[in-house]
This record gives structure tokens, sequence and C-alpha cells, in this order.
């Protein structure tokens, strides 16, 4: 288990590439269940949650090649995945107990094999993540669940899943993306009303369409899918992780200085551009046009990558409140980088959590390094300091480490972050990546 420790004060320079998304490339790889022909990934981030469903999808049986070498010594960022030997249609406790991803092998399993048998789904300790929406969707479509030792045991009827009109009472993005990779096998035509919106969930639904299945209503609350007798193979880009962008931005507007940020999804980051914009952010986009200097819109862009600069002069934010969503609103993984961005910014802001009820465990941490944090029901008040001093910290959650590295940067002395396998889990190198553009970072095993 390794330990970071921090040498706060550095102003950040240089150019930093975004990688492939960590919650698109996942539901994509259960998506290779649907089909006995090939499916390759490219653009696949190095974490330790796609080792980790790559692992999961061996375990069934399949062949999951990850970031082989092309010579040189150079990793290809590729996941090369065949499930037509598929045997073993489970996900046992031992292998996704530290993944909520896993919850997404069941509809695929379900629509393809009429079994599975899947662990309850571990991961970050943020809140309760129910499958019950999972299940009574899947349960509408003909499928009987039993809860046996801690396993969901589904089965399907003898005819196979049917096609449903559903309807989540509460947005759910794994629910929506398990529903509509068993709908594009079922029988016949499934409507989801009130689905998830969010980027990944459209990129799994191009991925799907790719191999053949017939979606429409991408980008939309409700989704049509007229199922088909079986998918083919394909060949799908993974999308820009705009969670790993929006964190880059946030350790430049914290510790100051002017960065280029490549290949960041900026159709898919408006609502983030225009707070940190109204911070006092200065954000220019290089394609199509564009600029925030400070209190104005970003200008809308495409949904493919371009790039993104970001400057601001140390100290120069100023407060600004946010409100969680689900997309197109403020993203909650995003929740947590903001409030470090806000303990250093003149005046008061409120950040409101509307998504998950227990995602403000960094908050005690933050205060060690002495932010004015206060906790009124699901919304933080911080009063920006003028200045954060070094400290120990312990990193509850994915993002919250992300947080706690971004603080400590901006604090005067040395930092240790600990327990910071969950930013393994779910960032690509990124204490490498602020590395070079000049924080002071060190990774040391714990004694």
């Amino acid at each position: 288990m390794d330990k970071l420790i921090v040498e706060g004060g550095q102003s950040l320079a240089g150019v930093v590439r975004v990688s492939g998304a960590k919650n698109a490339v996942l539901p994509l790889m259960a998506a290779s269940i649907l089909t006995d022909d090939i499916l390759v990934l490219t653009n696949v981030p190095n974490l330790g949650d796609v080792r980790t469903m790559g692992r999961l999808l061996r375990h069934m049986g399949g062949q999951a090649a990850l970031y082989p070498q092309i010579g040189g010594g150079e990793v290809k960022e590729e996941a090369v995945i065949s499930m037509g030997s598929l045997s073993k249609p489970e996900a046992p406790h031992e292998l996704v107990k530290t993944m909520r991803a896993s919850a997404l092998v069941l509809g695929p399993l379900l629509a393809r094999h009429g079994r599975a048998k899947v662990s309850l789904p571990g991961g970050c300790a943020i809140g309760v993540r129910p499958m019950d929406l999972h299940l009574k969707a899947l349960s509408q479509m003909g499928a009987e669940f039993d809860l046996s030792g801690g396993d969901i045991v589904g089965r399907a009827p003898d005819g196979g899943l049917q096609g449903a009109n559903l309807r989540f009472e509460t947005v759910t993005v794994t629910g929506t993306e398990n529903v509509m990779m068993a709908a594009v096998v079922a029988k016949g035509r499934t409507v989801i009303a009130n689905a998830a919106r969010e980027p990944e969930v459209t990129d799994t639904a191009r991925a799907l369409i790719a191999m053949g299945a017939n979606i429409e209503g991408l980008d939309t609350d409700t989704l049509v899918i007229d199922g088909v007798e079986s998918l083919n193979g394909a060949v799908h880009r993974v999308i820009a992780d705009r969670i790993e962008a929006g964190t880059l931005l946030a350790a430049v507007a914290l510790a100051g200085g002017r960065c280029r940020v490549i290949g960041a999804p900026v159709g898919e980051m408006a609502t983030v551009l225009d707070k940190l914009s109204e911070a006092g952010a200065k954000i220019e986009i290089s394609r199509d046009s564009a600029a925030g200097t400070g209190g104005g819109e970003v200008t809308r862009c495409p949904y493919d990558a371009a790039d993104l600069v970001v400057e601001v002069e140390p100290g120069g934010l100023t407060a600004t409140g946010i409100t969680t969503g689900p997309h197109p609103g403020f993203p909650t993984d995003m929740q947590a980088q903001f409030m470090a961005m806000m303990t250093t910014a003149r005046g008061t802001s409120i950040i409101t959590e509307t998504i998950f009820e227990n995602r403000f465990m960094h908050v005690a941490e933050l205060r060690r390094l002495g932010a004015d944090i206060t906790l009124e029901g699901r919304s933080a008040v911080i009063k920006g300091v003028s200045g954060l001093s070094g400290a120990p910290m312990t990193a509850s959650d994915l993002r919250a480490s992300a947080s706690l590295i971004l603080a400590a940067m901006a604090a005067k002395g040395v930092s240790e972050i600990f327990r910071v396998y969950h930013l393994d889990r779910g960032y690509d190198g990124l204490d490498a990546k602020l590395i070079n553009l000049g924080a002071n970072i060190k990774r040391v095993p714990v004694k």
C-alpha cells in the first residue's frame, strides 16, 4: 500500500493529456458479454477498476487482453475482449468487492445467457446506491431474482427477456446502462423513461449501435430500443474522461498557473467550465470558439474532444456555489475537487450534494489543513481562508483522494495522504501527471 507525500506551494505549468473515461470503459467491457465476436476498445485508461473487470471477464471463461506491448516497451491503450467461451455467468464477491461497476454484468448475462449470479457490488463508501432500481426494471422484462448469501441470483424466462415500458423512479446511470444492455437483445421493444443522460451512457449506446443494436433517443431521457437477434463485434474508442479533465483544471485553479489540457471532452463539460469561469479561471477552448475570462459563460462545443487552456493567478479564485445533479447538471464526481478549490477562494460558497447522501467525508480531512467548512444537512458552507497548512490525511473514496491532493498542493508545508489505492482505481496516473506540471508529489510505500 502506498501513500503520497505532497509539498505545497508550487504553481503549475505545461501540457497534460486526458485519458479515457473510467465511467465509460467499464460498461463497455461489460457489453462484450453480449456477443461471441471480438470487441476492441481503444483509448483505455490504465486503472485498477479496468484490471478488476478484466479479471472478472476471464473468471467467466472469456478472454480479455489489456494494455498489450507493441514494441520498444510501449504499451497500447487497448482492450481486446472475446466472450464467446463464457462458461460461468457469475461475479463472485472476491472479485467485485472493490468495484461498483460489477453490477453492470447482470443485465448482459441475463439477456444472453439466461442466468446470472452477481455478488452485491462494493466500491466507494459514499452512500447507498441501491440495486433495487436495476432489479425492478429487469423484473418487468421477465427476470426473476433471489438474494442468497449476499449474491443476486437471477433467471430469465424460457423465452428470454421481453421488451417493456420502463420508468426509473430516480435517475440512475448504472441502472440505465444495465437495462439498455439487456434490452438490445431482448424480444421486442423496450422504452426506458427517466433514463440517465450522462455522456458515458451515450458512449455505451454508441458502441452497442456499432455492434448492431437498434437504439434511439441518445442524449435524451427516453431511450427506445428494439431488440435484435444477436450482436457482432466492433472497434470502439472510449471517450475522454470529463472528470479527470475537470480535476486537472481544478488543480491549476487552486495551485495557480497556466496549463493546456489536451483532449478534454468540452462538449460535455459546460457546467463545470461555467463554474470554473465564474470562480475566476480564464479558460480558452482551442477549437470552434470560446473563452470565459472570469464571470463569462463558456461557449458550448461539440461532443468530440478539444484542448483547453486554463490560467489562474495564485489566490485569484472567488467563492462560487454549486449544486450537484444528474447530467447536464454539475457532476457529483467533481464536487470534492470543487470544494478543495473553494477552501482558499475569496468569500463564502455553498455546495449542495443531491446525488449521494454520504459524499462529504473529505470535509473532515480538508479541515485538518485549516479549511473552514461547516456541514448543514446536505450542504457544506465553505468560508475561504488565506492559506492552508500541510497535514496528514486519509482518503475515504476515489474523488475525495483527488480533492485531498489538490488541497495539499495549495497548502504550505508537507502533507501525507494515505489510502491512495482509491485514486488508482479511477485515475490514470493523476499524481504523475501533476508532477509533470510542476507539483511536488512523491509516492512511497507505507511501512
